[in-house]
């Protein structure tokens, strides 16, 4: 009588299916915990063919060394400018001017005020004359100790006696809240045109004479109840680090 043994293929055929099961099982467990390494090597291994060759390499050296020329550049251009603005504060030392850094404006309102870093104990005071390069700014509006605030020529409160030099017609500048301000003539058929040079007149008691304003733009000669123009200021309040405050 013979006597067949059915558990032993079927217990083969049990570890034929979960074999790769299995495998897949300890290969998973394998990644999990070297981190990644294996796939990182060999990821490595297959890219290797598409590395950086020599033109590559060529273009990256070229790269690294114009950002090189670049950030010299950069250099050379701020110590030049470091080096004018100490010219410029000896030259304001021996003119009796007093140098200040604006260190704070408004990013939404730069036309209406400048901070300074000094103050009253650097002999800053209410309404002393700001000057920046190229000519007038504003005057000061407040003082503490060591610092001050510019009202600039642009706040709507600002109001500067002013008038053209070409033909001696005056006027009265305003600020419109905006970075160019308004001239208000007094005449009523001023004989100016656009590109006349606007500056401090000897009439103000506020500000010395003839200090650089701006340039009148443009002019609405049908204003009432006088003409007015538009005067593009020469310092640009928004592109100043460093002004003179001439004290009264």
């Amino acid at each position: 009588m013979r006597v067949q043994f059915w558990g032993a293929p079927i217990r083969l055929r049990f570890l034929r299916r979960i074999t790769p099961w299995v495998f897949i099982g300890v290969s998973l467990f394998a990644v999990r915990l070297s981190k990644g390494v294996v796939f990182s090597d060999v990821y490595s291994l297959m890219i290797r063919p598409f590395w950086p060759g020599s033109a590559q390499k060529e273009w990256l050296q070229r790269s690294i060394q114009t950002e090189q020329y670049a950030r010299l550049q950069l250099l050379i251009e701020d110590n030049q400018r470091l080096r004018s603005l100490l010219s410029l504060e000896k030259s304001a030392l021996s003119k009796g001017l007093i140098s200040a850094a604006v260190i704070s404006r408004r990013s939404t309102g730069w036309w209406q005020q400048l901070e300074l870093g000094k103050g009253s104990l650097n002999g800053i005071s209410e309404g002393d004359i700001v000057i920046g390069p190229g000519g007038l700014l504003g005057r000061i509006g407040s003082v503490t100790p060591t610092t001050s605030r510019v009202l600039l020529l642009t706040a709507p409160s600002s109001r500067v006696a002013v008038w053209i030099p070409r033909n001696k017609h005056h006027g009265m500048l305003i600020g419109r809240g905006t970075n160019r301000p308004q001239l208000t003539f007094v005449d009523r058929t001023p004989k100016v045109l656009p590109g006349d040079l606007v500056s401090t007149s000897p009439a103000s008691t506020l500000m010395p004479p003839n200090i650089p304003v701006g340039v009148i733009q443009s002019i609405d000669f049908s204003a009432l109840p006088s003409p007015n123009a538009v005067i593009q200021l020469i310092a640009a309040p928004h592109a100043i680090d460093w002004v003179q405050v001439k004290t009264r």
